[in-house]
């Protein structure tokens, strides 16, 4: 079986822009220039036959592929492709302190101490956990081809860490733009990547 996975990040919101984590728990709209990225992901993959849309459960990821989604796409919402939950983090305010702990939770992952969670939040190998329950379930789907998905940061990086069996502490080698496109193909022996992060299609932006 050969499959070909287009997978992105939801476009840009005002959390994202301030530089406030969102996570699992923060149901954010995209902002305007969110929306214009994804008119502008829309109009440069549209041609492409998807047979099936994979988003999250947050509306962002369904508001980033609203084009594809009017156009008739089927599409299902899975839970497991939701973001990190950040915990105590989501939604507030950054001040000195909050952004001093939460990069020093990023090195902690670096380090390999994955299994550490901020205050409230989810660990890596949780998250890890069901992110591979969404990409087994995903890559079960024999009919289907060409699959797009649209995630979110956190849970994108360790989704191709997990696609490409690094170690979850190298999940940050995985970067991201907000709809930038991942291109994989599964040969139906092993993954492919065919393109990183490309961001071609946003640079009029």
């Amino acid at each position: 079986m050969i499959k070909k996975i287009y997978l992105t990040r939801h476009g840009q919101t005002d959390f994202n822009k301030q530089g406030i984590v969102q996570g699992r728990g923060v149901d954010s709209d995209l902002n305007e220039m969110g929306r214009a990225q994804a008119q502008a992901f829309h109009e440069a993959y549209n041609h492409i036959a998807f047979d099936k849309l994979y988003i999250s459960s947050l509306k962002r990821t369904a508001q980033s592929m609203e084009g594809f989604i009017e156009q008739g796409l089927s599409y299902e919402a899975l839970p497991e492709l939701d973001e990190i939950s950040w915990g105590i983090h989501e939604g507030a305010e950054v001040n000195e302190a909050q952004h001093a702990y939460y990069f020093d939770m990023i090195s902690s992952w670096q380090r390999g101490e994955t299994h550490k969670a901020i205050e409230g939040g989810e660990s890596p190998e949780g998250l890890a956990q069901r992110l591979r329950v969404g990409l087994s379930y995903i890559m079960a789907k024999e009919n289907e081809s060409n699959v797009l998905i649209c995630m979110h940061g956190r849970a994108m990086r360790l989704m191709l860490a997990t696609i490409f069996n690094y170690p979850i502490s190298g999940m940050d080698y995985f970067l991201h733009n907000n709809l930038g496109l991942y291109e994989i193909t599964f040969t139906g022996n092993a993954f492919v990547l065919d393109k990183y992060n490309e961001v071609s299609h946003l640079r009029h932006l």
